[in-house]
């Protein structure tokens, strides 16, 4: 059984924040840094090479596999914003209507700008 590629590293946030090349994505991203440990009491951390996370949690599936994963947070993706949250929830579905501009997958919002929703 393989491990999880997604894993929490001691690389700075910051320095991978300064390195963001799109003027746009790097202040947007910035500016979720800034909000996050506003909004989950939680520090930045990377997670990988390019995934800002913001707490953590176990766990544990019936086939065995277990491991630990962020709560949310965000990665800068080649015209987008992916945000990692809850998206599929139903007490999430209200905020959703109302937070404008953005596509949705499994567990991940994508956004192009934070000029488009409602923060």
């Amino acid at each position: 059984m393989t491990g999880n590629k997604t894993v929490p590293t001691t690389a700075s946030v910051n320095a991978f924040l300064e390195g963001i090349k799109d003027v746009i994505q790097q202040r947007d991203s910035i500016r979720l840094a800034e909000i996050m440990p506003e909004l989950t009491g939680e520090f930045p951390l990377m997670w990988g090479p390019s995934i800002v996370g913001f707490g953590s949690y176990h766990y544990h599936y019936d086939s065995g596999r277990e491991g630990d994963m962020l709560c949310v947070g965000f990665s800068p993706r080649k015209g987008k914003l992916a945000l990692y949250v809850d998206a599929q929830s139903n007490q999430n579905k209200p905020l959703l209507s109302a937070l404008g501009k953005y596509r949705s997958g499994k567990s991940c919002l994508y956004i192009k700008h934070l000029k488009d929703v409602d923060l």
